[in-house]
């Protein structure tokens, strides 16, 4: 059973005090800086979180480590900064800032000029290298390899999430610049649905209403060019970075088909019951499995 840390009471007033914002830093004598996050009550964001980043671990994945948690009775988790003393996370958009003008950098959703086409274009850069602590592979060797698997991960899992501050670089201390771990996954496995709508996509007959229909519904927050309307899908999102990064993204979809329903099983069993009921772990596991389907048949067109 994983850990519920309890985070100390007056942790919030060695940074700032928690007051309507939902996460602050402290840091225990001796640790890193570490991050609480509050679980909005209802959401699942604690437990969604927890088992996302247990799944790209499966796929050997960088990615932030996330600890559940609790803080003056406040569910949430706990990740430690993965940014070295000294170095600077960068996010996407101030990236992307500075190249188009007049970009909302202020906005999360609906950016419409927050396209794959760039995004990849940053991580692309030679400068760019694998994250910390990553050992690259003959055909994962750079930060646009890696970040075909991120897409790989939001596809799988359902992140909807990955706003242009879900992703980021990091330039360390002596000028060295890396890709970032991937990090913030709470919007995933259908963690904000009410048991009675679980219910109803697993057991209804509505084609439209189906968790086939759910999931194939999702949708990534990168957008294909800026005149479109909606974002693209999660699953396209990462077939049209497979497009660019081949032998990387082949190599993701192996690692993908290799993790077994006995390993995704033991990650939900180690959440504690009262974070989850039976169906959202049941609704989660199928929608993992109805993805895992979807993403694996997109081997053929990769090769």
């Amino acid at each position: 059973m994983y850990q519920v840390v309890n985070v100390p009471d007056a942790a919030a007033e060695l940074t700032e005090q928690l007051g309507t914002k939902p996460k602050f830093w402290f840091r225990s004598e001796g640790t890193v800086p570490t991050l609480f996050k509050e679980a909005r009550p209802g959401t699942g964001e604690d437990w969604a979180e927890k088992v996302a980043a247990e799944l790209a671990a499966l796929l050997d994945l960088p990615h932030a480590d996330y600890d559940l948690a609790e803080w003056r009775g406040r569910r949430g988790t706990i990740t430690p900064s993965f940014v070295p003393s000294g170095g600077r996370l960068v996010h996407g958009n101030e990236l992307i800032a500075q190249v188009i003008e007049d970009y909302p950098e202020q906005d999360f959703f609906r950016v419409r000029q927050h396209t794959l086409g760039v995004v990849m274009a940053f991580v692309s850069l030679d400068i760019v290298a694998v994250p910390m602590g990553f050992s690259a592979t003959p055909s994962i060797r750079s930060g646009a390899d890696v970040f075909a698997g991120y897409l790989l991960l939001d596809a799988w899992i359902g992140n909807q999430d990955r706003h242009h501050e879900n992703w980021a670089l990091i330039r360390h201390p002596r000028g060295e610049i890396t890709l970032a771990p991937s990090y913030d996954h709470a919007s995933s496995l259908g963690r904000n649905e009410t048991d009675e709508t679980r219910r109803e996509r697993l057991t209804t007959r509505d084609q439209g209403r189906s968790l086939p229909a759910y999931v194939a519904r999702a949708r990534s927050a990168l957008y294909a060019s800026p005149g479109d309307s909606k974002p693209l899908q999660t699953v396209e999102a990462f077939k049209r970075a497979s497009e660019k990064q081949p032998e990387a993204a082949l190599e993701w979809l192996d690692r993908l088909a290799a993790v077994s329903d006995d390993q995704i099983a033991a990650i939900f069993a180690s959440i504690p019951k009262h974070l989850v009921s039976e169906l959202g772990v049941e609704f989660a596991t199928k929608m993992l499995s109805l993805n895992k389907e979807r993403l694996l048949l997109t081997r053929e067109a990769t090769k």
